[in-house]
């Protein structure tokens, strides 16, 4: 009994021109115009469902975002509550892994660099609209919707008409605290129960102001000084402007037009041509130190030959 089935074998061969364009089936990289059309359709429909689908997720997301502050605040974000400290100025940006002040004091191109950063940095602040910014004192804070003012004329001889020291062997260095959404300091308000690891002259600093000044003891202290003995045998002597520390009036920060982060100046009388490692931390019951991840302080170098 005979097979009536066909045999079906393999497709014929197509050239790469007939691939391209078949006037026997008109078909074009093997398909028809209408399927050409239907799988077009299909994608256009899918990816504009599939852009509808994220827009959406975006737009529900935003909705439990605040436009002036972070969802997360404080312990629940990544920054924490615990600030470090910031310096200025910086080394150039070729050498951005450095934290080394260096210059010569006899060479005027070489301080020229240091004294421009710093005037750089203050430009900055003096920049920002002052509209909501006002006066304060210890008894007076920032009004609702507004800040307070920085006083560049309290920075002493940290000046440019003095160079900021960079003429001589007496660099000043500028402090700040890094800036943490509703953060308020819980400053040591007298002399008593203060941490043994803080510095004597800090100590005494905090003993004369809760004396002479009691209303004024809403800081944020400072300290500066060398990591080793060697390197405190190497500075002269340190001087703190306006004070000791970031006025409490500052704080929190709630990302008010015009805000800036309170500034002190440091100015190290150094003995040449000797390296000296100096750390600075910031005081407060809520600000821990660790020196490997650099919370609540801050380290660099001074060389001034």
């Amino acid at each position: 009994m005979g097979d009536s089935k066909k045999e079906i074998g393999p497709p014929p061969k197509l050239s790469f021109k007939q691939f391209l364009w078949n006037s026997e089936t008109s078909q074009c990289l093997g398909r028809t115009g209408s399927s050409w059309a239907k799988i077009l359709i299909f994608y256009v429909i899918f990816y504009a469902g599939l852009a509808a689908f994220f827009a959406g997720l975006l737009a529900v997301f935003f909705q439990t975002l605040q436009e002036n502050q972070p969802k997360w605040k404080m312990t629940e974000g990544l920054i924490g509550n615990n600030p470090g400290l910031g310096f200025r100025p910086m080394p150039p940006e070729s050498n951005v892994e450095s934290t080394l002040i260096w210059y010569d004091a006899s060479k005027e191109n070489q301080h020229t660099y240091w004294v421009d950063e710093i005037e750089n940095f203050i430009n900055a602040y003096k920049a920002i609209p002052t509209t909501n910014q006002q006066e304060c004192t210890f008894e007076h804070g920032a009004e609702y919707g507004k800040v307070c003012k920085t006083d560049f004329n309290s920075f002493g001889s940290c000046n440019k008409d003095n160079k900021y020291g960079y003429g001589g062997s007496s660099p000043c260095v500028f402090l700040k605290l890094n800036k943490i959404y509703d953060w308020k300091p819980a400053v040591y308000s007298d002399a008593k129960n203060l941490p043994d690891k803080m510095p004597k002259s800090l100590k005494e600093n905090i003993n004369q102001v809760t004396s002479l000044k009691p209303n004024e003891t809403n800081i944020v202290w400072v300290s500066c000084e060398g990591e080793n003995p060697a390197d405190n045998e190497n500075i002269k002597s340190i001087d703190y402007y306006p004070r000791m520390g970031f006025p409490g009036f500052f704080f929190p920060y709630k990302n008010v037009e015009g805000y800036t982060p309170p500034l002190v100046a440091v100015q190290f009388s150094v003995q040449t041509g000797v390296l000296i490692n100096v750390e600075c931390k910031a005081w407060a019951h809520n600000i821990h130190h660790d020196r490997s991840e650099r919370r609540g302080s801050v380290h660099f170098e001074i060389m001034v030959d």
